[in-house]
């Protein structure tokens, strides 16, 4: 359960309500608030364009509909009950169904203003926190042997591999090179069965560790044998930007500022 603030980078920033963990993946089978917002951002784009089209029938429509889904707010997120603006939602009605187009367009602001304020204060904290994987609860089976290790301690294991071929390689100690680049190509391949537990489809798989990766292992694997420095340099860093930039680019920064946000 997730409460409280922190204090990162020597600012004070807020944690929302533990309760919004609910409507979050993996409580929640779906990413319900998350769909809500996008509900009440497209019904706030149907009644302003509607109220300036002079449509007063469709504008009270979806003013209808905003207003349920703004209520909801509340039901979801007790905390923030208080937050919401309750007086200008019935504005906002009442010029809805009179076709008062100002009104409409006042109160909308005014709405507005409370929903920019409160996603200045929560929503990268909270997208960072509930749309982030948590690593640490993924293990990594080994499939050589079926022993299963920690993400964590598979990430430091490629580390090691990768510096250890390149030391070896710089000393011209073709063998080492060779064996350590064998394990890590069983340790790619043991991660890489960690990728379905959230991607459904094998595209995020074969961007990171597909034919790239593999083209420029098997490069690499050519220039320890040949005793070429230069192609095992340039195969190394290839396999290294593929298989590791690539996916920290996409996941390690958010993760670690989840684990930094963490109480």
């Amino acid at each position: 359960m997730i409460t409280g603030s922190v204090v990162a980078a020597e600012k004070y920033v807020p944690l929302p309500p533990a309760s919004i963990a609910q409507w979050y993946k993996p409580q929640n089978d779906r990413q319900v608030w998350l769909h809500t917002m996008f509900s009440l951002r497209r019904e706030m784009q149907a009644v302003t364009e509607y109220a300036a089209a002079d449509e007063q029938a469709l504008t009270q429509k979806w003013t209808e509909r905003f207003a349920g889904h703004y209520l909801k707010i509340a039901e979801m997120v007790p905390e923030w009950k208080d937050e919401l603006e309750y007086g200008w939602l019935e504005r906002l009605q009442s010029a809805a169904e009179t076709g008062d187009r100002e009104g409409v367009e006042l109160a909308l602001r005014k709405i507005g203003q409370g929903c920019k304020s409160c996603h200045r204060e929560y929503r990268a904290v909270t997208a960072i926190l509930y749309r982030t994987p948590d690593f640490s609860n993924i293990r990594i089976k080994k499939l050589a042997d079926g022993s299963v290790d920690s993400f964590s301690a598979v990430m430091k294991e490629l580390s090691l591999l990768i510096n250890r071929i390149k030391i070896a390689s710089d000393d011209s100690r073709e063998q080492p090179a060779l064996e350590s680049l064998e394990q890590l190509r069983h340790r790619l391949a043991d991660l890489s069965e960690s990728c379905t537990g959230c991607h459904k489809d094998a595209a995020p798989r074969e961007r990171f560790l597909g034919k790239l990766t593999n083209d420029a292992l098997q490069g690499l694997e050519q220039g320890l044998k040949q005793g070429d420095k230069k192609l095992v340099g340039r195969s190394l860093g290839s396999a290294a930007v593929y298989a590791c930039a690539r996916c920290h680019a996409v996941h390690r920064a958010p993760s670690d500022i989840r684990e930094t946000l963490l109480p």
